[in-house]
């Protein structure tokens, strides 16, 4: 009885505390720095608990703290966009609120910024926003997708990384990705993943946000047109983490399946049946799929509904004949070929089995 006393107690200081503060928040009268102070107490609020973000978002602060946003001094607006940020974090009802207050344009202004650390706050807010689906839409249409593509070449490595998450949370609330790509994201997207380590966090959003893009022939065409574009798709099939190589392998089959003939060459000369025919054996059951898929389409004469084991034979006694010429060599590097993967699908399975072994608990 006594805790629950002491939680209503707590509960009704807090909600006093935001009120004083949305008071002070509102008054016209009040001096800057007052409101400056205000919203760095917000914004502490604001982290402690589910509860304190709940309260401060129907208390009448959201709409100062986005006028502060435009304000011309500098610690004022940096108050008042960290406040909002921890005001909208995890908390889905806020972000709506944020939104339809009206913060939209603010921040938009706020990505053409000289001020780089005013930038990067500002497209952080704008990725915790969009991460809403009912705020795509007022995202997409508001111009801030040229300003994300903008920060994707001259940002903070953290600026880069908001802004590619941002850039893939609009491109699935639209029918098509067009306004990603004609923004022309593609190209520093390209370059990003080439730069990055394949196996990061990040390369697995810059690949998912590719593998969006590539299901468009706008966006087909951006990546076979950059220089190094189904090259760094091919690298990233190689050295990727379970989840880049599946959406780089996903990209791949959308341009070969949209035009063989066009396609089909140039990702045979950059290289991509290794780590093709590795991902048949290592991916996720996904990529597995694609990559069978794809190393069909690769082939001279595709082949169509064989089981997956008899499709591969057949896949990689075709890679051999291209390799050795239809001669016993042939024969040998496509018995060779088979019997490592089969070697490495031994190897996996059994590391499977042991891990669960090791997970298992005998019941008592």
């Amino acid at each position: 009885m006594r805790v629950d006393q002491e939680e209503e107690t707590c509960k009704s200081k807090r909600e006093i505390l935001i009120r004083e503060l949305s008071l002070k928040l509102n008054n016209r009268d009040e001096f800057l720095q007052v409101k400056i102070q205000a919203a760095k107490d917000i914004r502490k609020i604001a982290k402690s608990s589910v509860k304190a973000r709940s309260c401060c978002g129907v208390a009448g602060i959201v709409q100062p703290l986005i006028s502060m946003i435009s304000c011309s001094n500098l610690e004022a607006t940096e108050s008042a966009l960290l406040a909002l940020l921890n005001i909208a974090a995890r908390n889905e009802r806020n972000k709506v609120i944020i939104v339809t207050s009206g913060a939209v344009p603010s921040l938009v202004e706020l990505l053409k910024s000289q001020n780089g650390h005013l930038r990067d706050l500002a497209t952080a807010a704008i990725l915790t926003l969009s991460s809403s689906p009912s705020n795509k839409p007022t995202i997409a249409i508001s111009g801030a997708i040229p300003l994300l593509v903008q920060t994707l070449s001259s940002s903070s490595v953290q600026g880069k990384v908001d802004a590619v998450t941002a850039l893939y949370n609009l491109s699935t609330c639209t029918k098509n990705s067009t306004p990603v790509i004609t923004a022309e994201a593609v190209p520093p997207l390209l370059t990003l993943l080439q730069e990055c380590k394949k196996y990061s966090k990040f390369a697995e959003k810059t690949s998912a946000l590719l593998g969006i893009l590539a299901n468009s022939e706008e966006g087909r065409l951006a990546i076979s047109d950059s220089t190094m574009g189904i090259l760094t798709l091919v690298e990233t099939v190689e050295d990727g983490s379970l989840i880049s190589t599946e959406h780089a392998v996903g990209a791949l089959l959308s341009l070969c399946w949209s035009c063989r003939n066009k396609y089909r060459e140039l990702i045979l000369k950059e290289g991509a049946i290794p780590g093709l025919l590795r991902l048949t054996v290592e991916g996720t059951g996904v990529a597995q799929e694609r990559a069978r898929t794809l190393l069909d389409l690769l082939r001279d004469s595709p082949q169509k509904r064989l089981p997956a084991s008899s499709l591969l034979e057949s896949i990689i006694s075709d890679i051999a004949l291209r390799v050795d010429g239809a001669d016993k060599a042939a024969a040998e590097t496509a018995n060779r070929l088979l019997l490592d993967m089969v070697q490495r699908g031994m190897e996996l399975s059994i590391c499977h089995l042991q891990l669960k072994a090791a997970s298992f608990t005998p019941s008592q």
